[in-house]
């Protein structure tokens, strides 16, 4: 007997997103393949959870303060009811359904047991090796992604990282699903260049707080040799 198809939890964490977050959840309210789409607003002050809020089909959480991503992944997870957890940034420009069906589909069809997105505007060598490690867009069992209180306390923007050695520690076999036409918005287009820029040197202290800077070399090439082959995502259809 075949068994029935995993369920999927959207959680979306957003922070000042009011001007790009509708277009996201235009794309993953009334998938077919997403279950529930949970919003964690992690303390915005532009409106963002009102906007979210606009959009039928999506649970919008508030969170009064700024506690960073890895906190709101945690709250979103408290609350999500399904195993198979879809983590999408709220930011992202070009998205469509056929996008997160290709995301979903090789953990959801057995394929894999974990996918990360690789963007159209990810750094050229992260195109070049076949993986952008950093990541936000995945589809992670519960289990992968590690319990809520430990994700609290890691650093804003520990979470990816963290995640990692997670999939590296159980073997999980990683399938890498291109995005050519998605982007994400550089910080400094959101927020103005200097900005964007100790936004980006915080973003780099919060991975190193959590993991060495030379241990992402080696977290690159563990992952790499768990990348499933094409041939095996075609299999599985």
């Amino acid at each position: 007997m075949t068994p029935a198809p995993q369920r999927v939890s959207c959680i979306i964490p957003a922070y000042n997103e009011a001007p790009r977050i509708a277009a996201v959840l235009a794309s993953v309210t009334d998938h077919p393949l997403i279950d529930e789409v949970i919003v964690v607003d992690d303390g915005s002050a532009d409106g963002t959870a009102e906007v979210a809020r606009a959009i039928r089909g999506a649970r919008v959480i508030v969170q009064d303060e700024n506690h960073g991503k890895s906190w709101a992944v945690a709250t979103g997870i408290e609350a999500a009811s399904h195993d198979l957890i879809l983590l999408l940034d709220s930011d992202l420009l070009g998205l469509t359904g056929d996008d997160l069906s290709a995301l979903i589909a090789p953990v959801r069809e057995g394929a894999a047991d974990v996918s990360i997105s690789l963007r159209g505007n990810a750094p050229k060598l992260w195109q070049m090796i076949g993986l952008d490690y950093i990541s936000g867009e995945r589809v992670v069992p519960k289990r992968l992604i590690g319990p809520p209180e430990a994700l609290r306390t890691l650093p804003h923007f520990g979470l990816e990282v963290a995640m990692n050695e997670r999939l590296i520690a159980a073997q999980a076999r990683i399938a890498v699903v291109r995005w050519p036409e998605v982007e994400s918005p550089w910080k400094g287009s959101k927020r103005g260049p200097w900005e964007g820029v100790k936004a980006d040197a915080r973003m780099l202290g919060d991975m190193f707080d959590t993991i060495a800077p030379k241990h992402a070399l080696t977290q690159i090439r563990l992952m790499r040799q768990l990348r499933v082959t094409a041939a095996d995502l075609i299999a599985a259809q």
